[in-house]
């Protein structure tokens, strides 16, 4: 007789078999819902996919200068919530975000990229003055993790979370549980993008860490 064929067993990615370490309780794991449009696998790093934002910009008391406001996009990584514009003199602002932190500088008739939003301010006939200000309000869209894409500009080009357990969203968007922060994670295991390198994962996991405090090992 001879040797009987034999079928190789392929071993499956197993829920959480990327977890390395996490957090007392249920602190690092949250649900989200899960978009794509395939099945997903276990480990795979996603972006948070952030539709329908919007917002709009007030003067902030009383400004000395009469300059106009032009229209505001937002995008990853925007938050909602107020940021504020405080201009240091008559040309230069600065922008922070809800929480108070700067997301960077910006001068008037010159475009505005930081935080996930953007603008231009132009200068009206009076000069704005030192302390003129404005108020950025962000009304928040709905928001769905999919795979992290290197080149989507709908927010999943950023690294948010990790799916646990394998989910097929093929059909319909699905509810499902990520690791969102404060875990240590075995990057061996996980799946990222087709086509990124070395260096581009090197750059996601360094993010994941600053951002959502998942370490990758």
């Amino acid at each position: 007789m001879g040797n009987p064929t034999v079928t190789p067993l392929q071993e499956q990615w197993h829920d959480g078999g990327f977890i390395v370490s996490e957090a007392n309780g249920h602190i690092s794991r949250e649900t989200v819902t899960l978009t794509g449009g395939a099945k997903v696998l276990a480990g795979t790093v996603l972006g948070q996919q952030t539709t329908g934002n919007t917002a709009a910009a007030a003067a902030l008391g009383a400004n000395t200068g009469n300059g106009t406001f032009g229209a505001i996009t937002v995008a990853a990584p925007a938050q909602a919530g107020d940021y504020v514009v405080q201009f240091a003199d008559a040309t230069h602002f600065v922008v922070e975000d809800p929480q108070g932190i700067e997301v960077g500088h910006g001068t008037t008739g010159t475009a505005f990229n930081g935080g996930g939003l953007g603008f231009t301010i132009t200068a009206g006939s009076t000069a704005f003055a030192a302390g003129d200000s404005f108020k950025v309000t962000v009304a928040a869209g709905s928001k769905k993790y999919a795979p992290l894409s290197l080149t989507a500009a709908d927010g999943t080009g950023v690294p948010a979370a990790v799916l646990y357990g394998t989910k097929d969203v093929t059909a319909v968007d699905k509810l499902a549980l990520v690791m969102a922060r404060h875990a240590e994670l075995n990057g061996s295991e996980l799946i990222w993008p087709p086509g990124a390198t070395a260096n581009q994962i090197t750059a996601f996991s360094a993010q994941l860490a600053k951002d959502k405090a998942l370490l990758v090992r």
